[in-house]
């Protein structure tokens, strides 16, 4: 199929491209930064349209002729811009891909929302989720403009399968790394649990996001579906129920049953009984017990 990848110079988009076409598939690339200019490297797709997705006519010309979307395109928090520019921004991207995929009839969508969702990671006014692990059923409760507007992404999918006919899946990843960041990242954590992060001690490899990502494309599902994409354990394999009572001083946090002591604080279990999909890499293939890289 003729994908279209928006946001293919970030950190999934690079690696996403590559998985697309090893899968077969024809793939048009589109991010805020330039073309090269010269000879393409291999491997880099030789289709690809620098554009600016808030606006609708450059959504529109990239989307025409593409059998399949897949939109990472975002800025990908709400800290480091203001809020007005993340709401906006995301919103609308999503919106305008959208509805040119829906005029040029394309057959599905991939949206990527995010873990966020629920609320309480960016939350102004802290609060702690209702069980753990987190599954696609947990209440939302966005507070921050980067939540709200992946909530709001996933409702314009949820509509546009109503009105049109395509598919669509929103894909809430967790904390995405790759070779370059696995130390950086997650290797404070490896080394010491009460270095917690507030989506409960959860990650996912990217090479792992992109198998789901083409299982979501080849996909027969109907209407509309979201799934989380995470890792099944913890970083750095420390026991989910003693590590979060210690961060939060005993709080009262429903823990439902757990497939293992280190059970991700947010499951994965319905993309891998609907999608088939299961993730093949950890923490351990990229770092050492002291959360250092392997050489």
């Amino acid at each position: 199929m003729k994908v279209l990848v928006t946001g293919a110079h970030g950190k999934v988009g690079r690696a996403l491209v590559p998985r697309l076409q090893e899968a077969g598939h024809d793939v048009r690339a589109s991010d805020l930064t330039r073309p090269v200019w010269d000879r393409v490297d291999p491997g880099e797709p030789t289709d690809y349209v620098q554009a600016d997705l808030t606006d609708a006519g450059a959504a529109y010309a990239l989307v025409k002729g593409c059998d399949v979307v897949v939109h990472t395109a975002a800025i990908p928090q709400p800290v480091h811009n203001a809020p007005h520019v993340v709401f906006e921004n995301n919103l609308m991207s999503t919106f305008n891909v959208l509805e040119a995929a829906i005029v040029f009839g394309a057959k599905r969508f991939v949206n990527f929302s995010s873990e966020t969702v629920p609320g309480f990671i960016f939350a102004y006014r802290p609060f702690k989720p209702d069980y753990l692990p987190i599954d696609e059923e947990h209440p939302i409760r966005p507070q921050d403009p980067y939540a709200t507007a992946k909530w709001f992404s996933e409702l314009l999918c949820e509509r546009a399968v109503e009105r049109a006919d395509i598919r669509c899946t929103s894909i809430r990843p967790c904390w995405v790394q790759d070779e370059g960041s696995y130390e950086r990242n997650l290797g404070p954590i490896v080394r010491d649990p009460s270095v917690i992060i507030e989506n409960y001690v959860s990650y996912i490899d990217v090479y792992d996001l992109c198998d789901a990502v083409v299982l979501a494309i080849e996909t027969d599902l109907p209407g509309h579906e979201v799934f989380y994409i995470a890792s099944p354990d913890t970083i750095g394999g420390h026991p989910l129920v003693e590590t979060v009572r210690r961060h939060y001083d005993g709080a009262d946090i429903e823990f439902r049953p757990l497939e293992r002591e280190d059970a991700s604080g947010i499951s994965s279990a319905k993309a891998r009984r609907l999608l088939g999909w299961e993730p093949k890499r950890s923490w351990r293939d990229y770092l050492d017990e002291d959360g250092r890289a392997k050489t």
